[in-house]
């Protein structure tokens, strides 16, 4: 029996392909071990978004082949690989096959084409119709959180992202297909699904099949809807597409408890000369427009953001206007970024004229004014009580137990694994830089 490890980077799409990855490799015979040193075949599963995802792929193999005596067969697969293609034999010395994101369904035929006709072996086909979208229990990332792909690929292409070159074109899942899914995840104990995809407000499925009962103003709160309908605990979504995000989508949260109140929806700049340049489709004004509707619902949804500074053409004002959009809208949290090209993007062919060191301070400053408003935002949930899915026996100690709350914050508090895979109530009793501690309420 041949041993696969797998190593994944990146976004939950990411993590979500490499679990169905898994599954299909145990249900061929394959098993998967958790020990890349006595692992007969390492898959790693790449990610292009960050900054020199090439660079850190040739290093990862060449460590992989510097620390063996007996080469494993080393396999290809995610966004680097769906970009780079057969050129990766060239550029990376060590690599048998190359899978692109949309060929993972057919990973154990590229790892016997390896075993039987020796490396070189390169799939960057389209998906098979009979694609099985599902993941088995015991590859899951948890016990009691799933991934449920319900759209792939962008349509967007905002001018700094490779992602729909990576991923392609937008294909919604089918409605009926969607929810046989969480029905499925719910029999089997799953308390917390994350409907996941580059846009998820951007779905709409060919038909309206297994949604044809549920009202929305959208086929994604329509979606939401059934999704709810189905009485699973916990139902999260990530992530959404501002110029796509009807207001009707809080509506549906206002409506249905189990839609969790969280939102992810990145903003990118504060600035709509940038806006404009990245082509993202919305303004700064229709963005809080956005975050007015969020803020006004009776639920306390706890907001989240990615934001991009030093962009090609980023003034000092640009970047003004974006410090006043973090205080107008005070996120829970913000994921910041410096902006580095990417070749193959449209923003590539700009001028990178803001300095590196000037992105640096700007960095440095937007962080500080972030740190300050979720330090004080943060403050709102000291003595209150929250719902608290127990997932894992915290890393710090072995004493906590850390999980998520509804409103997606990590919550560490004191209690035994006996309590895994419940939902309990835990009050806060102190805030910390990036999550919350408390006591389970008796």
């Amino acid at each position: 029996m041949k041993k696969v490890y797998i190593e994944t980077f990146g976004c939950q799409m990411n993590v979500s392909d490499s679990e169905r990855v898994a599954s299909t490799l145990a249900e061929k015979g394959y098993k998967l071990t958790d020990n890349e040193k006595t692992a007969d075949i390492i898959v790693i599963n790449t990610c292009s978004v960050r900054e020199k995802a090439e660079q850190k792929l040739y290093t990862q193999i060449g460590r992989i082949r510097k620390g063996r005596s007996e080469k494993p067969v080393i396999g290809v697969m995610g966004c680097v690989a769906q970009l780079e293609g057969e050129t990766l034999f060239n550029k990376i010395n060590g690599v048998d096959f190359v899978l692109g994101t949309r060929a993972v369904g057919r990973i154990h035929t590229a790892i016997e084409k390896v075993m039987a006709e020796g490396s070189g072996h390169t799939d960057l086909g389209e998906r098979e119709p009979d694609y099985d979208w599902s993941v088995s229990d015991a590859q899951r990332h948890s016990p009691y959180v799933a991934f449920v792909p319900i759209i792939e690929g962008c349509n967007k292409f905002c001018t700094y992202c490779i992602v729909p070159f990576a991923r392609g074109r937008e294909v919604s899942l089918s409605g009926s297909e969607i929810i046989r899914q969480v029905l499925e995840l719910r029999r089997q104990g799953v308390k917390e699904i994350h409907l996941i995809g580059q846009n998820v407000n951007s779905y709409k499925p060919k038909t309206d099949s297994g949604l044809e009962d549920f009202k929305g103003s959208t086929y994604f709160s329509r979606l939401l809807r059934a999704v709810a309908a189905t009485g699973i605990e916990r139902i999260k979504f990530t992530t959404s597409f501002p110029r796509d995000f009807h207001p009707d989508i809080v509506d549906a949260m206002d409506e249905n408890e189990n839609l969790c109140n969280w939102v992810h929806l990145p903003v990118q700049s504060g600035s709509n000369k940038v806006l404009k340049d990245m082509r993202r489709l919305h303004t700064i004004e229709r963005y809080f427009e956005r975050i007015d509707k969020i803020k006004a619902s009776g639920r306390d949804i706890a907001l989240t953001t990615d934001i991009i500074v030093g962009f090609p053409g980023e003034t000092d004002k640009d970047f003004r206007d974006t410090v006043k959009m973090a205080e107008y809208c005070e996120f829970d949290s913000a994921y910041i970024f410096k902006y580095s090209p990417r070749p193959g993007t449209p923003a590539y062919e700009m001028d990178d004229d803001v300095p590196a060191e000037v992105k640096t301070e700007r960095f440095r400053e937007l962080e500080r004014v972030q740190k300050s408003i979720q330090t004080r935002h943060l403050q709102r949930y000291l003595n209150k009580t929250l719902k608290v899915l127990a997932e894992k026996v915290s890393a710090k100690s072995d004493e906590d137990i850390s999980g998520h709350s509804t409103c997606h914050k990590v919550v560490n508090f004191r209690g035994s694994n006996v309590i895994l895979g419940n939902i309990v109530d835990v009050r806060i009793t102190e805030i910390k830089a990036n999550s919350l501690y408390g006591e389970v309420c008796s």
